[in-house]
């Protein structure tokens, strides 16, 4: 019984949905207007001369330095 009336519901819903008058659509006027595309570049040269260094080996001096270790960070015997 309940399938029979699901499909009664779907087709009449169906052939109501198909039964709407489209043709009601509004026509809108559409302006157009040109595009003017203004791009100025400025080209500014850097004359950077400072320089990053970067160390190799494990065992420079700054990269020992920033890589310390408190005793705190140690861990307990318990």
């Amino acid at each position: 019984m309940k399938t029979i009336f699901t499909i009664i519901a779907i087709a009449f819903f169906g052939t109501m949905a198909s039964a709407q008058d489209i043709s009601k659509e509004i026509k809108v006027d559409v302006l157009s207007e040109g595009v003017e595309l203004n791009v100025e570049i400025n080209n500014t040269v850097k004359k950077d001369t400072s320089v990053a260094r970067l160390y190799k080996f494990k065992n420079s001096r700054i990269k020992k330095e920033l890589s310390f270790k408190t005793k705190k960070d140690r861990a307990k015997l318990a």
